[in-house]
């Protein structure tokens, strides 16, 4: 269930996880697209929850002990999730953003035991040394919108991910205005360093998908 209720000079969107504890994500009143839970982030959030990531043979989760790098992240509430399994993460965004995605991690910290998170600066394009070696994950929820943003957004993909990092990418498909055009760049631009994998809606969380919302799994591609 999720639910939005008034505090203060934010909105508090609370996520139920699995187990029965809460995400508990302020979103600002006033700001523009880093300062709301949108939808595709929480179909993310919820899909790395999913039994696909469960060891068949222990039951431990595959987050547990991993390096989670994730860009665009806004409130925070997918880096959040993967913390809560036991991931190591670092969430980026803007440094407008920073003081909300670290108010959130603040506000989660009894729900993260194993794992951990932290809030860095990171622009689209700028050096990424400092999150290198490569994560194991990249994940990314409603990061293709922006024209300007394409460019910078890939290329900060191709640094920052290695051979075995696989980027989790999760996205609202948008019909209206330039957002199909934007879409084909990105993919276009894309598809000629990383391959992509379609994840259909029955390995996704049962309650938390959408037709207009797609998870691809996207991997560097091997040099020849």
């Amino acid at each position: 269930m999720a639910t939005a209720t008034r505090e203060c000079e934010y909105f508090v969107r609370e996520i139920e996880k699995n187990d029965g504890s809460y995400l508990k994500v302020k979103q600002c009143y006033m700001g523009d697209v880093g300062c709301v839970v949108w939808d595709a982030a929480i179909v993310l959030a919820k899909y790395l929850e999913t039994t696909q990531f469960y060891e068949p043979s222990s039951g431990v989760n595959v987050w547990c002990g991993r390096t989670v790098v994730e860009l665009g992240a806004g409130t925070g509430v997918v880096g959040l999730m993967a913390a809560t399994l036991g991931a190591r993460v670092v969430v980026t965004d803007l440094e407008d953003l920073q003081t909300l995605l670290r108010v959130n991690i603040h506000e989660n910290k009894a729900l993260i035991s194993t794992g951990s998170i932290t809030a860095k600066v990171l622009k689209w394009g700028d050096d990424v040394c400092e999150f290198l070696p490569p994560p194991h994950f990249v994940l990314m929820a409603d990061c293709i919108y922006y024209e300007q943003s394409i460019v910078p957004l890939v290329e900060s993909l191709k640094l920052i991910s290695g051979p075995e990092t696989c980027i989790i990418c999760c996205y609202e498909q948008r019909t209206e205005g330039v957002n199909p055009e934007v879409e084909r760049q990105f993919f276009e631009l894309l598809q000629l360093n990383f391959s992509c994998e379609k994840i259909p809606s029955n390995k996704q969380d049962p309650d938390f998908s959408s037709p207009d919302i797609h998870i691809l799994h996207i991997r560097k591609k091997k040099k020849e």
